[in-house]
């Protein structure tokens, strides 16, 4: 099964009063409690019961039972929510409020009249092309490396950025988060590597065979974690293949409601992994890592266009569900492998007599639970004292496009963020998710700061004297 294979979306409407029913039949599992509320960022700001999770619950339970209209006041609660998945971690009932949460912006997505000429229309539209021709289509960005670069190199960068040209316009922001735009590690007889290498040897004694996940953004924007991962691995002895066939993991389209190209991304990759014969494959950013993750997990409302194709296949030789549960079982984060990994005993670290506070980035944390791992794994440093940063219970409130789309929401969370850090004392910050990198590290450079972002692998490659 191929993603071109998949029709259009064509939903009737008996199918969407399904989907609905399926959905509210999820929110009905809520016992409203209440003790998701402590856990939601987006309440502690508000204080309005609206924006945590049993609010949501309870509109999303009334919208889909007819007795509340699915208007631009609705929209604008569900929108607000980070999908950080913290009160899905503290529900008693294990409500799967990620899931309700998009599969209700799905419905919003098929269902909601705007107007034409509608600023959100507009919006939506951008975002759309942007997701649809780039995201989904990792390998333009790749073809964006050698421009930014030059951007970077030549002073136009820096020259932008005091001159303030873009505004404070979406592209000024997307600007300042634009980190040091890294190339693809070289392999054995490459000398110049202007594009992944297929496959990465190991060196001395083999190991295992695992795969990298690239993503999309992190591709561009973290090379440098990428190349470090894939360093540090070939030295422990595992040899890495980077299939060229991979693409975006989905999470941007699936959390955006648009169910259909986020399942197409998914086949595509679980094509392009479960041809080779890998031990794991391994992502380096967690909120790729949570998606991979869930593959093959059915939500409680199906695109309209998979539901029966899914079902006869499930049927009858299981080819959409057996190769996802066999994709998912082999996804791990890159700190949790490396903490279990061989081959450190043959491996010396050099000292590095700092502090490093670190990040847990809310997939990390509430959904693959391996916050420990990159304590696990820095704690290999000599000399390095590693705490955890102060409010690792909260979102920094990157989240995707979330600090686009809800700048007034994201920006006293990473407010917060700023504040534990300055108060830590430490000279790094170390994270595992791209997204909260890039969004902590600008608001870092704005302020003057000598903290540096980096991902915990990138620490480890650089004590092991590697070369990036």
């Amino acid at each position: 099964m191929n993603p071109t294979d998949l029709p259009p979306d064509v939903s009737s409407a008996s199918e969407r009063t399904s989907e609905r029913a399926e959905i509210s039949a999820e929110a009905n599992r809520c016992v409203a409690c209440g003790l998701c509320l402590p856990h939601c960022p987006t309440y502690r700001i508000t204080l309005s019961e609206a924006d945590s999770p049993r609010g949501r619950i309870a509109l999303i339970g009334g919208v889909m039972g007819g007795r509340v209209p699915m208007n631009e006041r609705f929209a604008l609660h569900i929108d607000r929510c980070l999908t950080c998945r913290a009160c899905e971690a503290a529900c008693p009932n294990h409500v799967r409020f990620g899931q309700l949460i998009d599969d209700t912006r799905a419905a919003m997505d098929s269902e909601r009249d705007l107007p034409q000429g509608d600023p959100a229309m507009r919006k939506a539209g951008l975002r759309g092309w942007i997701k649809r021709e780039f995201i989904a289509k990792p390998g333009r960005l790749d073809a964006l490396r050698p421009l930014l670069r030059f951007y970077q190199s030549s002073g136009l960068q820096k020259w932008n950025r005091k001159s303030g040209i873009f505004g404070g316009t979406a592209l000024a922001v997307l600007e300042a988060q634009l980190p040091f735009i890294d190339i693809p590690a070289a392999s054995s007889g490459v000398v110049d590597s202007r594009t992944w290498q297929p496959v990465y040897p190991a060196v001395g004694e083999p190991r295992g065979q695992v795969g990298l996940f690239l993503g999309c953004v992190a591709r561009l924007t973290d090379a440098t974690t990428l190349n470090a991962a894939i360093l540090v691995l070939n030295r422990l002895g595992y040899t890495v293949h980077v299939p060229r066939a991979q693409t975006c993991c989905g999470a941007l389209h699936q959390h955006s409601g648009d169910r259909t190209t986020a399942k197409q991304l998914e086949l595509q990759n679980i094509a392009a992994f479960n041809e080779l014969n890998l031990d794991a494959i391994l992502s380096t950013a967690s909120g790729c890592g949570v998606q991979l993750r869930e593959y093959g997990l059915s939500s409680f409302s199906q695109p309209s266009n998979l539901r029966s194709q899914v079902q006869d296949d499930a049927a009858q030789t299981g080819k959409f569900r057996r190769p996802a549960i066999k994709f998912s079982a082999k996804a791990v984060d890159i700190g949790a492998f490396l903490a279990a990994a061989e081959g450190w005993d043959e491996v010396k670290l050099a000292p590095l007599p700092h502090k490093i506070a670190v990040h847990e980035p809310c997939s990390l944390r509430n959904v693959l639970r391996g916050s420990a791992h990159a304590y696990a794994l820095l704690a290999r440093i000599p000399g390095a004292l590693v705490i955890p940063l102060a409010g690792n219970d909260q979102c920094c409130g990157a989240a995707g496009t979330y600090f686009i789309d809800q700048p007034e929401m994201a920006a006293p969370l990473l407010h917060d963020k700023m504040t534990a850090l300055k108060a830590s004392g430490a000279r790094y910050l170390a994270t595992s998710n791209v997204g909260c990198a890039m969004h902590i590290g600008s608001a870092l450079r704005q302020a003057g700061s000598e903290i540096e972002v980096v991902h915990p692998v990138t620490l480890i490659s650089r004590q092991m004297g590697i070369q990036l």
